[in-house]
């Protein structure tokens, strides 16, 4: 294993660590298999009153609660993942852990092309891994797959909704502050649409520890020029709600 020149590149495929989700948590009859990983908290605040309340999983930064919520017979979990690839992939170890395995994440990113509209959704099919934590999972490679089936439920559930969307790469990144107009270039050439920060190491545990995971994002900041465009992305309560039930819908569309 040892004779890679540079640490991150030593990849070890013994999927049992000294540390494992499972001696922390058990699974749980309560767990729905279909998780909803939604980076938008006040999407999250708005279905308080029609969800339960079933467990936390925790980090330094304090508990992070695990909901469910019925919809239409089917019962799904939904929790914040975090933000970072490092802090994303630890918190949906802990969901594997405690019994879930069909996921669909939402949240927003940054757009490589100033054509794609703040708002417009984009279906990441694959993720260029400029991340650390991917590469704890699988072999070195310059990108990794989202989940296929769920790939497909997000584009029946859009098809569904009659709403437009993007198919394409995404670029994964721990750094925001060290994305370079050269790197962005690099990226565009390579065929991200957009830049985020999770994606790459949501896909890589999943194909490690054998569960479905896609994602849905939507175009946010314009990075694409040597000027940074904010465009208010934050604030874009509509379409962060959207697209959270478009996440809800998806999720239960996974064979």
């Amino acid at each position: 294993m040892f004779h890679e020149p540079y640490p991150i590149l030593e990849f070890d495929p013994n999927p049992d660590a000294v540390i494992a989700a499972s001696l922390n948590y058990q699974p749980l009859e309560t767990m729905p298999e279909r998780c909803v990983l939604c980076f938008f908290k006040k999407a999250i605040d708005n279905i308080l009153p029609q969800a339960t309340l079933i467990t936390h999983i925790r980090s330094e930064i304090g508990p992070n609660p695990v909901y469910r919520l019925a919809v239409n017979g089917t019962s799904i979990a939904v929790v914040h993942p975090g933000v970072g690839a490092s802090l994303g992939g630890t918190f949906l170890e802990e969901l594997i852990a405690l019994g879930a395995r069909k996921f669909i994440a939402c949240g927003g990113a940054g757009v490589l092309n100033r054509e794609i509209a703040m708002g417009h959704l984009i279906v990441p099919t694959s993720a260029i891994r400029d991340e650390g934590t991917s590469y704890h999972y699988l072999p070195p490679s310059r990108e990794v797959a989202a989940g296929s089936h769920g790939v497909a439920a997000i584009i029946a559930a859009l098809d569904a909704h009659q709403i437009p969307y993007a198919i394409g790469k995404t670029w994964t990144t721990d750094a925001p502050y060290r994305e370079t107009p050269a790197r962005v270039a690099r990226r565009r050439a390579e065929g991200a649409l957009t830049v985020e920060m999770e994606s790459a190491a949501f896909f890589a545990i999943a194909q490690f520890r054998g569960v479905e995971l896609a994602q849905i994002l939507y175009g946010g900041d314009d990075v694409s020029g040597d000027v940074w465009d904010e465009r208010d992305w934050h604030s874009a309560e509509s379409t962060r709600e959207r697209l959270f039930w478009l996440a809800v819908d998806a999720v239960t569309r996974i064979e």
